[in-house]
């Protein structure tokens, strides 16, 4: 039986562009819910025109493949909100809406006349997330939020690349997409909170607090224990031997989290576990270059493949660095439904990569799988707009 989703039933509007509200509402799209996209004529969502790349389609336009990778499981209607026509329509769609998603700059929908208040009068039940690139307020809440620079401001550039002195971004746009998932967070929990009271709720977050709040052991590093941690490669800053070591035809990643699994790789390996300084997790840190030197000595004459095959027969988890081509045509991402088909309205069968979560049902002791079964493709610029208004007017 087909599964639209857990969230059916739930009406999203979507003001957002770019990519962290985007990507927000395309994983409650993936939920299930009913996610109108609003853009503004002409020109659509800004990630349109970015590229290349681009893909042709049989209308002969240009179809950017950034789009693509956020706008699945949408409709779009295009309306110009500073046309009375525009706002009618917006607003007849958020007296309806569950949700609303926007992520303007400070004071933006004030003076479209859809603020927080007027919102929150014109639907009680409405839901509104807001993301903003440093928060809506504080000294710098207005600032304009782009990843890369938010990725810097937060301090991940500063523990990312080679060394103390080769800062690097991440190779997606982490903030963005770490800022989407932190809204669905908030919405799924307000619509929770909803059941009981009634009322919606304003839900914020920011590309500054999304990485922030990852930082993890990193930040109390800072908080707790008084250090500033630097950039160091790709290895661990607080557990060795973890991460990446040279082999004769390559290199693998392992991950040594425990003195059981050290003791299994110097088992494996010939190597001598309590040789000097190497003996307990603190000293291999400690001299972190020696213990690399250790290991990758060990693996000196080990092509990639067997050698993943010994390390993981000795139970070291460990994995090789697969190119994005590579990853996609990996059976164990295909399984999981980390790609999938769909029907675009101008390029016809594309694959896209799929939702990160799965549901099941356990009836009788045994799981059935309920995850949502059919996809939508991104759609061409108000692909919907038609039909949305025709639904308008019907449920007037």
């Amino acid at each position: 039986m087909m599964n639209q989703g857990s969230l059916d039933g739930v009406l999203v509007v979507d003001l957002s562009r770019a990519l962290a509200g985007p990507h927000a509402g395309m994983v409650l799209g993936d939920l299930g819910a009913r996610v109108i996209k609003v853009e503004a004529p002409g020109s659509g969502d800004d990630t349109r025109s970015w590229g290349p790349p681009f893909v042709s389609g049989e209308d002969g336009e240009p179809y950017s493949t950034y789009f693509l990778s956020c706008n699945r499981n949408k409709e779009s209607i295009a309306l110009d909100l500073k046309s009375e026509d525009g706002r009618r329509v917006l607003t007849e769609l958020l007296a309806r809406a569950d949700v609303l998603i926007e992520n303007f700059r400070t004071g933006v929908m004030d003076r479209l006349g859809f603020g927080t208040a007027v919102l929150a009068e014109l639907n009680p039940r409405l839901v509104q997330l807001s993301i903003t690139g440093f928060g809506h307020d504080g000294p710098e809440g207005g600032r304009a939020g782009y990843d890369q620079i938010v990725q810097g401001e937060a301090g991940l550039m500063s523990i990312t690349g080679s060394g103390p002195d080769d800062p690097q971004r991440v190779g997606t746009p982490i903030a963005d997409l770490l800022g989407g998932l932190h809204g669905v967070v908030g919405v799924l929990a307000a619509l929770h909170e909803r059941e009981r009271t009634g009322k919606g709720r304003v839900v914020r977050t920011s590309l500054l607090s999304s990485i922030v709040g990852v930082h993890a052991f990193q930040g109390t590093r800072v908080t707790v224990a008084g250090e500033t941690p630097v950039a160091q490669g790709n290895h661990h800053p607080s557990i060795a031997p973890y991460g990446l070591f040279r082999c004769r035809d390559g290199a693998v990643q392992i991950s040594v989290g425990n003195e059981r699994l050290w003791q299994a790789l110097c088992a494996e390996f010939d190597l001598d576990p309590a040789a000097p300084g190497l003996a307990s997790n603190p000293e291999r840190v400690a001299s972190r270059g020696e213990t690399i030197a250790f290991v990758e000595a060990a693996f000196a004459d080990s092509d990639v493949a067997p050698l993943l095959e010994r390390l993981r027969g000795a139970g070291i988890p460990a994995g090789k660095v697969r190119d994005l081509g590579e990853v996609y045509a990996w059976d164990q991402v295909v399984s999981q439904g980390l790609v999938i088909d769909v029907e675009h309205a101008a390029l016809g069968r594309i694959a896209l990569p799929g939702p990160a979560i799965r549901f099941f049902d356990v009836d009788g002791g045994g799981e059935t799988e309920r995850s949502r079964t059919v996809h939508a493709a991104p759609p061409v610029l108000d692909q919907h707009g038609d039909t949305i208004r025709a639904w308008l007017e019907a449920d007037a």
